[in-house]
């Protein structure tokens, strides 16, 4: 498949998929050089119930973060944040192993209200990102329920039960999404993937694993991926063999996985076009099999951000026209 010449810079838009902190610093940035053609696809099988309220730590990041609300320095949750409510749950004898700051409260308090009347994620999102000034559209992958499990040799667990309260430390042995075979992608991110003026399509830094894969189990977006008629390019997380934000390296070493940009680019295979690589690891760039683009891809301040989102906008227009390289199938998506 051959596409015809566009113009990324200038009229065209982008969706990009992403999971939490470090997709969300890309997103952050291709927030500023896109603002409103911007469409962001994000990871929802990190949700979970606790002490009686809905949670969307991914879909909570990325507002943060796009909202200019996030605390940089922690790298997660809001900044200025006071924590009065997990001093006075533990006074009582309350589980306090998640940690919910008490501006972070109000959000999961008024999301879980409005859950209970019946609204979905995604107009909730929709809502909250207006009223947090967000430019780019934030779509929830799916508004169905859907669960990250990994499976550890003490059983499975809840992913925030493996990442929060286990802080990674059991052994990943397999990771499965609960809810996969029924969860739809939604009628807006089905509408972002089609739109006529669609330019490019974006797998930002997150974990492949715990934070793409989830969004790609959900109906619709994988084959649509595949079948995109701009390029999708993927960013890779990895930087001289080691991940910057996350378990992503030790998960990749305990499923047997080589953490390089080669193991990258064939997880995405049959999905992109085309892969991002660090300018530390340029000698990768020959044996990767895929078109590729060197640029600094560490993200530490804002213009390091922006410029990253400029990187991969030049990327995608350099593909335009290209045979596309993504195939029918591939085996190792789920």
């Amino acid at each position: 498949m051959s596409r015809s010449p566009g113009k990324l810079a200038t009229s065209g838009r982008v969706v990009a998929l992403c999971g939490g902190v470090g997709g969300a610093k890309l997103a952050l940035g291709l927030q500023h050089v896109l603002g409103e053609r911007l469409s962001v696809v994000v990871n929802m099988a990190d949700d979970f119930n606790h002490l009686g309220l809905y949670i969307s730590p991914d879909l909570d990041t990325v507002l943060y973060t796009l909202g200019g609300l996030s605390d940089e320095a922690r790298g997660w949750g809001r900044a200025g944040e006071t924590w009065n409510f997990m001093e006075a749950l533990k006074q009582v004898g309350g589980e306090t192993w998640f940690q919910l700051g008490d501006r972070d409260l109000a959000l999961h308090v008024e999301r879980t209200r409005r859950r209970s009347l019946g609204e979905t994620p995604t107009a909730i999102a929709r809502d909250i990102a207006w009223r947090f000034g967000l430019r780019a559209a934030i779509l929830p992958a799916t508004d169905d329920d859907l669960r990250t499990m990994v499976v550890t040799p003490e059983g499975e667990l809840e992913f925030q039960h493996y990442f929060v309260a286990r802080r990674c430390e059991p052994t990943v042995q397999r990771i499965r999404f609960d809810g996969c075979e029924s969860a739809k992608a939604t009628d807006n991110v089905r509408r972002a993937l089609e739109a006529d003026d669609l330019e490019l399509i974006v797998i930002c830094p997150s974990n492949p694993y715990l934070s793409i894969d989830p969004i790609l189990a959900v109906q619709d977006i994988a084959e649509r991926l595949r079948a995109a008629r701009v390029p999708v390019v993927a960013v890779s997380p990895i930087i001289g063999g080691q991940a910057i934000k996350g378990p992503t390296r030790k998960i990749m070493d305990e499923l047997g996985l080589v953490p390089t940009n080669a193991e990258i680019a064939a997880h995405y295979r049959g999905l992109i076009d085309g892969l991002m690589i660090d300018q530390a690891d340029a000698a990768d760039a020959a044996a990767l099999g895929i078109a590729t683009h060197i640029a600094p891809t560490l993200m530490t301040d804002l213009p390091s951000k922006i410029r990253l989102a400029e990187q991969v906008l030049a990327f995608g227009e350099r593909l335009q026209g290209a045979p596309s390289l993504k195939t029918a199938a591939s085996g190792d998506m789920p």
